[in-house]
């Protein structure tokens, strides 16, 4: 793999990951299958070499649900019990320190922070910076990481590496050439990718068809936004999810990027906590009504403060939702 065309370097990593004497994994807040599952799968590879390890990430309070049938979960741990001094530090699939949330302030008592990511917009804040923005997944970044250690990957490694690829990959709707490989070689070691894919992302409780009514009764259509390329947004209140967890509204953008006429599409997901503060995530098409090529959301989320890929991307946003959608209407032109 390449990072802007240059040779990624994989013996930093192999180096002090071989070397640690104890280790702490962090995951994105908000975390999602890919950063779960990079953050298991190097766990189990620490603990089974005999190194002190945990992984946490700063919120929700607990796992989604759709991930608590990961191998290794038995080493995550709460935010409070993460130490505030550990030997090696590594933070998986975040784009930027923010996006430790309330962990970020961790990185400071690490004697060494690596960062393994794939995202285009890392802004490579450790010591050591593993980002191959030509991978599909961060999993696929830490399966390469793994050969090039000598690690083998057995099951319950592969299940949590299988989980961050068909997720990132929309169940394998974005690939490169590689990924269907990787997916065959994992899929090899015995894991039911068919099960984990259900689990993950076709799996929710009833309470999320009348969520799902409420919020896409939010539903507008803005088709002059980008020259034309046009705007499909819905609102998910606090409200809205009562009764059901908030990885349920993470769905709701997987059903709004399907419009026809927006060639972007966004959803404003309001905490559940704070009231004027919102998660926004956007996504668009890698060709738009009325350009051939389609809106590069990374580029948008990254001047409001976020970051993502190209057509997958997010940021945090506080006010009342007209201004921040007028945030966001204004940054899109």
């Amino acid at each position: 793999m390449t990072t802007s065309g240059e040779p990624v370097d994989f013996g930093a990593a192999v180096e002090v990951l071989d070397s640690a004497r104890s280790v702490t994994v962090l995951c994105h807040v908000q975390p999602d299958a890919d950063t779960v599952g990079s953050g298991l799968a190097l766990a189990l590879v620490l603990e089974r070499r005999g190194v002190p390890v945990r992984v946490s990430f700063a919120e929700p309070a607990e796992l989604p649900t759709s991930m608590a049938s990961l191998p290794g979960a038995h080493l995550l741990v709460a935010p409070e019990q993460v130490p505030r001094e550990v030997d090696v530090l590594v933070a998986v699939d975040c784009g930027s320190a923010g996006r430790l949330g309330a962990l970020a302030d961790r990185l400071a008592g690490a004697g060494t922070t690596v960062v393994v990511d794939h995202h285009r917009s890392n802004t490579r804040f450790g010591e050591v910076n593993l980002v191959d923005v030509d991978a599909v997944s961060t999993t696929s970044v830490l399966a390469a990481l793994f050969d090039a250690w000598g690690v083998p990957i057995d099951r319950d490694v592969a299940h949590c590496l299988y989980a961050g690829l068909v997720t990132d990959t929309g169940s394998f709707r974005w690939v490169r050439p590689g990924t269907h490989r990787l997916a065959e070689r994992l899929l090899a070691t015995g894991i039911d990718g068919g099960e984990i894919a259900r689990t993950l992302l076709d799996t929710h409780p009833f309470g999320w068809l009348p969520m799902l009514s409420r919020v896409l009764a939010t539903a507008r259509l803005e088709p002059a936004v980008r020259g034309g390329i046009g705007l499909a947004y819905a609102v998910v209140r606090r409200d809205d999810l009562v009764g059901v967890s908030p990885e349920e509204a993470e769905s709701v953008i997987d059903i709004v990027r399907t419009t026809a006429e927006a060639g972007v599409a966004a959803v404003f997901k309001q905490s559940r906590v704070t009231e004027d503060r919102w998660a926004v995530s956007l996504r668009s098409r890698d060709s738009a009504p009325g350009s051939g090529d389609g809106v590069d959301v990374a580029v948008v989320a990254t001047t409001l403060g976020g970051g993502g890929h190209r057509f997958a991307a997010g940021y945090t946003a506080y006010g009342r939702i007209e201004d921040v959608l007028a945030g966001l209407l204004a940054e899109l032109g």
